[in-house]
C-alpha cells in the first residue's frame, strides 16, 4: 500500500494528480491508518501499542520520503550559486508548497484522528502533515541562500535592478517554516530572524560603512538630514518589498547610523529659523536611530520655555509702564502664539510625539506662570488672564467685536491650561463675573456662558460648577422678575416704579453683606415688601437677605428747569430722597434718617459732592444744590460702592488657603476610602496627583492634613508601622 502511496506523492511533487487520482491515494491512505488499529479493549495500553498503528507507520514513511526528495533538490543546488540559486530555490519552493498541500489533503484522516490524538495527549513531536513538511526544510543549510541575497542587495545599493520576487520568496518560505511547538497555528518568526536578521544586517552595514562616513563629514547639517532620510526611506522601501509586515528587522541598508556630534547644538538653530521640514527629517530618522531623541525632547522644551519668556521681556521692555503697564491684549496674544509655533511643530515635525508634548506642556507652564510679568506675587499669572478675560467680557470693549471674541476666549482657554493654581484663578474670575453682573457690564449672557464653557473642557464640570451656577442664576432671575411684574400688574394696576431683581445663592456668589444698618426708604418700601411675600409664598423655606450695599437705582431730579436721571447706589438713594422734604442736612441727620454708619455714609457723600448734587460748605453740613447744572442728562455717581469688589491678593490666598485644607483632606479620605491602606510616602503622590489639575498642592500641607484626619480618625496607623495607614469603616 505505501508503495502506491509513493508513486502517487511522486507524481504529486512533480507534476500532479488528477481527481480520481487523488481520490484514490485518499482512500488508499485512509485504509493505511485503519490497518493495525489498536483492539477497542485495550485503549489503556495506547501507548505500548502506538508503535504498531498503521498512522504511526505511515506519518514516518512521509517524514522519511520528504527528507529524501529534499536531498536529491540539495544535490542539484550544490554547483548553484548567487542569483540562479534563488531562482532554483523560487521554483522549487512553489512547487514544494503545492504539492506538500495536495499531500496535506489527502492524509486528512491522519492529521484528524492520528496527529490531533496523539498531541492531546501531550505527544507535542508529532505535528499536522503540513506542518512538518515545512519544518523538514530546516535542514537544509541556509548560508548559500542568504550569500546570494546579500549578493542581491549589494547589487541593488550600487544602483542595478535586481528581481526583487526572488527575496521576497526566500524569505516567506523562512517565514513559513516558524510555528510555535504548543500551537502549530501561531506563527514564529525565529526562523527568519535567526538566518536573516543578523546576517543581512551586518553584511550591508560593513557594505555601507565608508559611505556613512562621507556624508557626516563632507556636508552641511541640512544636507546630512535630507540624505539621511532618503536613505531611510530607501531601506523602509525594500523592507516593505522583500519582508512581512510582521518581520521587525531594521534593515535601513543594513548600517548603524551614529548621531553627529554636533546635532545637539545644531537642532536648536532649526527651531529657531522655522525649518519645518528638516526637523521633519530629524525626528524620522531619530525614531528610526535612536538620535538622542530623550535629549531632543528636553532641549524642545527648553527652546520653548525660552521663547516665551522672551517674548514677555520684550512686551515689558516695549511699554511704557514695566510689568503694571503691560498690554493684556498682547500679552495673551504673544503667549498663545509661542504655544501654537511649537504646537504646530510637534504635530507636524514630530508627528504628535506624547514625549514632545509633554516637554511642550512642561514649557508651557513655566512661561505662562513665571514670566517677568507673573514673578512678583502667587496670584499674577491667575491675575493676569483674570483681567483679560474681564477686558474682554465688559460691555465697554469697543475694540472686540462678536467674532474675535470666540477667537480670544479660545485664546484665554488655551492659555488656562497651563495656570498653577486655577483655583486662585477661579476666585478671582468668580468676583469679576460678579462685578459684571451686578452691574449690568456684561456684554451678553451667552459671552458668559462661553468663557464658562472653556474653563470646563480644561478642568471639568466640579471645577466650573459654581460659575455655572452664576451664569444661570443671571436668566432665572430675569424670569422671577418678570413674572412678579406680570403679577403686580394684574392685582394692582403696576408698582409704579421700574423694578427688577437679582437672586443669588449664597454659596456661590463672592457677594458680601455691609456692616451697616439701612433703614428703607418709603419710596421703595412698598415694592420691597410685595416682592418679599411674592418670593416667600413661591419658595418656602427660603430666606431672603438683600445687600443693599450692591443694589442701584435711578432716580429723576425734577426740580431744575432740565430733568436729570441719577443712577445711585442704595446708600446714596436713601440720602437723596430725604432732601423731597429738607433742602439741608447734617451727617447726624442722615445716620438718624437712614441707619447707615459714618464713615459708609461719607464715602456715599463724596461722589454726591464731587458731581454738585449736594454742596457741602462746612464739614458737617450738606445743602442741595438749587443750580445743579451737567452738560450729560445721565449721570453715575454709584461708582463708590464698586471699590468694595476690588482683588486684594492677600484676601484671596488667605481665602484659597482655607479652601485648600478641605480639598486635600478630602482627596485623602477619597483615595483611603478606595485603597483601605497605603504607606505615607504612595498617599502623598497619588494626593498631588489627583490635585495637581486644580494646584500644585505643598507637601508640608498634605502632612498636617494627614495629622488632622487622623486626629479626626478617619484613618489610622497601621500596628507595627508608622508610615502606613489604613482607612478607618
Amino acid at each position: 500500500m505505501w508503495a502506491f502511496l509513493e508513486e502517487g506523492f511522486d507524481q504529486i511533487m512533480s507534476e500532479g494528480v488528477n481527481h480520481a487520482h487523488y481520490i484514490a491515494l485518499y482512500t488508499a491512505a485512509f485504509h493505511f491508518c485503519r490497518s493495525l488499529r489498536p483492539p477497542s479493549d485495550q485503549t489503556g495500553l495506547w501507548f505500548l501499542i502506538l508503535l504498531d498503528t498503521g498512522a504511526y507507520v505511515l506519518y514516518h514513511k512521509l517524514l522519511q520520503y520528504l527528507n529524501w526528495w529534499l536531498e536529491v533538490l540539495k544535490e542539484q543546488s550544490t554547483a548553484m550559486q548567487d542569483e540562479p540559486l534563488l531562482r532554483y530555490y523560487a521554483t522549487e519552493w512553489a512547487r514544494y508548497k503545492t504539492g506538500t498541500n495536495t499531500i496535506n489533503g489527502i492524509l486528512a484522516y491522519l492529521n484528524q484522528y492520528g496527529v490531533q490524538s496523539w498531541r492531546d495527549v501531550g505527544r507535542r513531536n508529532f505535528y499536522p502533515v503540513y506542518t512538518p513538511s515545512f519544518s523538514t526544510t530546516c535542514k537544509v543549510r541556509p548560508g548559500r541562500l542568504v550569500g546570494a541575497v546579500l549578493g542581491l542587495l549589494r547589487r541593488e545599493c550600487n544602483g542595478e535592478t535586481i528581481d526583487h520576487t526572488l527575496i521576497k520568496e526566500m524569505v516567506g518560505s523562512f517565514v513559513s517554516l516558524g510555528f510555535d511547538n504548543a500551537d502549530v497555528k501561531k506563527a514564529l518568526l525565529d526562523i527568519c530572524k535567526g538566518h536573516l536578521e543578523v546576517p543581512v544586517a551586518l553584511a550591508v552595514e560593513k557594505y555601507r560603512e565608508p559611505g556613512s562616513e562621507v556624508i557626516f563629514t563632507e556636508n552641511n547639517f541640512s544636507d546630512l538630514l535630507e540624505e539621511v532620510d532618503e536613505r531611510l526611506q530607501e531601506g523602509e522601501r525594500r523592507i516593505d518589498r522583500y519582508f512581512n509586515s510582521d518581520i521587525q528587522i531594521r534593515l535601513f541598508d543594513g548600517w548603524k547610523i551614529p548621531a553627529p556630534s554636533y546635532l545637539l547644538k545644531d537642532f536648536p538653530n532649526l527651531l529657531f529659523h522655522d525649518k519645518l521640514e528638516d526637523l521633519r527629517r530629524l525626528y524620522a530618522i531619530s525614531v528610526r536611530t535612536h538620535w538622542e531623541l530623550d535629549q531632543l525632547r528636553t532641549q524642545f522644551g527648553e527652546h520653548a520655555k525660552e521663547a516665551g519668556m522672551n517674548v514677555v521681556s520684550q512686551l515689558i521692555g516695549e511699554g511704557n509702564g514695566g510689568a503694571d503697564g503691560l498690554d493684556l491684549g498682547m500679552y495673551v496674544d504673544a503667549l498663545f502664539e509661542v504655544h501654537q509655533k511649537y504646537s504646530k511643530i510637534v504635530a507636524q515635525c514630530f508627528m504628535g510625539d506624547v514625549g514632545f508634548l509633554t516637554s511642550l506642556g512642561v514649557a508651557c507652564r513655566k512661561f505662562v506662570n513665571g514670566n517677568n510679568a507673573t514673578v512678583p506675587s502667587d496670584t499674577k499669572p491667575a491675575e493676569l488672564l483674570v483681567n483679560y478675560a474681564d477686558r474682554l467680557l465688559r460691555r465697554k470693549d469697543k475694540t472686540v467685536n462678536e467674532g474675535k471674541l470666540e477667537s480670544s476666549l479660545h485664546r484665554l482657554g488655551v492659555l488656562f491650561m497651563y495656570i498653577d493654581d486655577k483655583d486662585i484663578f477661579r476666585e478671582i474670575y468668580s468676583m469679576r463675573l460678579a462685578k459684571r453682573v451686578v452691574y449690568g457690564l456684561s456684554v451678553s449672557d451667552e459671552a458668559e456662558a462661553s468663557a464658562v464653557s472653556k474653563l470646563k473642557e480644561v478642568c471639568g464640570s466640579h471645577y466650573t460648577s459654581k460659575l455655572e451656577r452664576m451664569v444661570t442664576s443671571v436668566n432665572v432671575s430675569k424670569d422671577i422678575t418678570d413674572q412678579f411684574n406680570r403679577n403686580m400688574e394684574q392685582d394692582t394696576g403696576g408698582l409704579g416704579v421700574d423694578f427688577s431683581v437679582m437672586i443669588f445663592g449664597m454659596n456661590c456668589w463672592p457677594l458680601r453683606l455691609s456692616n451697616t444698618g439701612f433703614v428703607i426708604p418709603p419710596e421703595i418700601l412698598s415694592t420691597y415688601e410685595r416682592f418679599s411675600e411674592h418670593y416667600r409664598m413661591r419658595h418656602n423655606g427660603r430666606k431672603l437677605t438683600w445687600l443693599w450695599n450692591h443694589s442701584r437705582a435711578e432716580l429723576t431730579a425734577n426740580y431744575l428747569n432740565r430733568k436729570y436721571i441719577l443712577t445711585t447706589s442704595s446708600y446714596q438713594t436713601a440720602v437723596l430722597l430725604q432732601y423731597n422734604q429738607y433742602d439741608t442736612l447734617t451727617s447726624d441727620e442722615l445716620i438718624a434718617a437712614t441707619a447707615i454708619n459714618k464713615d459708609i455714609l461719607t464715602k456715599a457723600l463724596v461722589p454726591l459732592v464731587k458731581a454738585q448734587v449736594l454742596i457741602s460748605q462746612t464739614t458737617d453740613q450738606y445743602d442741595l444744590n438749587p443750580n445743579f447744572k451737567q452738560a450729560k442728562i445721565r449721570l453715575n455717581l454709584s461708582q463708590s460702592t464698586r471699590v468694595e469688589m476690588r482683588v486684594d491678593p492677600t484676601e484671596v490666598l488667605n481665602t484659597v488657603s482655607e479652601e485648600r485644607k478641605h480639598v486635600i483632606q478630602a482627596a485623602i479620605v477619597r483615595t483611603m476610602k478606595a485603597q483601605k491602606t497605603m504607606k505615607n510616602q504612595d498617599l502623598i503622590q497619588e494626593v498631588v496627583s489627583l490635585l495637581s489639575q486644580r494646584f500644585v498642592p505643598n507637601i508640608p500641607d498634605i502632612k498636617k492634613a494627614i495629622e488632622v484626619l487622623l486626629e479626626k480618625d478617619y484613618i489610622e496607623r497601621t500596628d507595627g508601622a508608622q508610615d502606613a495607614f489604613a482607612y478607618v469603616v
